[in-house]
């Protein structure tokens, strides 16, 4: 009977995935990839404390920008109740004849699990840019920066009914980037014309609901759809030329993003998994530069 919904889900996904993919959407502050918050298999650390991951994701970004991340990123189970983990990012981002790399952030966690069904997960990202790469003296978009160059707080709790999982989360801003793009400063027929101006970005936080059902196929195989909605608390703002700071109206609002992980035991050690998204509602404008049509993340796994 499972194997039957499965094949519903992905063929209702897929379908959906293909209609919206010239849509824009699957915008994510970083806090739906924290380990704790992620769908988790239903296996025990209990033999294997440690666990890297090391993963790399290919994604569709708006302005026609394409978008490469790569990680590593280490956990470490102390106890029965608490477990750390620790996460380094990287992004590069090609389109309209402009290509950038750079390191984006640190994530550090802690997890800890008050019962078999219930977790809870506090946590921070820091930084490693300050969102204000620039190009031939000019500060680049949002949508070129490697890092939102904000240092933030992340907190969390999980909770599990059956085998369904349910996560929410806030990521919530503690300082703000040094982002000095005006997109008046460039030529009309410049693509970054385009752009959302962002001189003295502030950005709003983010809630998170993640909803999440694994279905085991074999002892080594895997497939966990989901439902994953992030809202927006409140318009972002920029500092327009006069000097006045101003609310970008639209910024504000939900997106809500399918997935669908498929995790892929080697062995008792080594896995793999493969997690594809897109979106299927989007809010209006997205100036922060995390917009993403269609994004897939490929992950190695190793316990010892």
């Amino acid at each position: 009977m499972e194997k039957n919904y499965i094949h519903y889900f992905c063929i209702v996904f897929l379908f959906a995935a293909a209609n919206i993919l010239q849509a824009q959407g699957c915008s994510d502050a970083g806090f739906c990839t924290v380990n704790s918050l992620k769908p988790h298999q239903n296996d025990s650390m209990s033999v294997y404390k440690n666990q890297l991951k090391v993963g790399f994701s290919a994604g569709s970004a708006d302005h026609d920008i394409s978008v490469f991340g790569q990680y590593a990123e280490y956990s470490r189970q102390i106890n029965s109740k608490f477990g750390i983990n620790a996460k380094v990012t990287s992004l590069s981002q090609a389109g309209n004849d402009i290509s950038t790399f750079g390191l984006s952030d640190i994530y550090l966690s802690t997890n800890y699990r008050a019962d078999k069904n219930l977790t809870f997960t506090l946590g921070t990202k820091i930084p490693l840019t300050n969102g204000n790469k620039t190009k031939n003296g000019e500060a680049l978009p949002m949508d070129y920066q490697s890092s939102l160059g904000t240092f933030d707080l992340i907190v969390g709790a999980g909770y599990q009914i059956k085998k369904l999982q349910l996560v929410a989360a806030l990521q919530q801003p503690l300082s703000q980037n040094s982002n000095q793009f005006v997109a008046e400063n460039h030529p009309v027929n410049s693509p970054l014309r385009s752009f959302q101006t962002t001189k003295d970005f502030k950005r709003s936080g983010d809630v998170l609901l993640r909803a999440s059902y694994p279905f085991r196929i074999t002892n080594k195989f895997q497939i966990t759809p989901g439902l994953l909605n992030i809202y927006h608390l409140s318009n972002d703002k920029f500092t327009n030329l006069s000097g006045t700071e101003q609310e970008i109206e639209g910024s504000q609002g939900l997106t809500i993003n399918g997935n669908l992980f498929l995790d892929y035991n080697i062995n008792q050690t080594s896995a793999l998994q493969l997690n594809v998204g897109a979106p299927f509602l989007i809010r209006d404008i997205r100036p922060d530069g995390l917009t993403r049509s269609f994004i897939a993340t490929l992950e190695y796994s190793f316990k010892f």
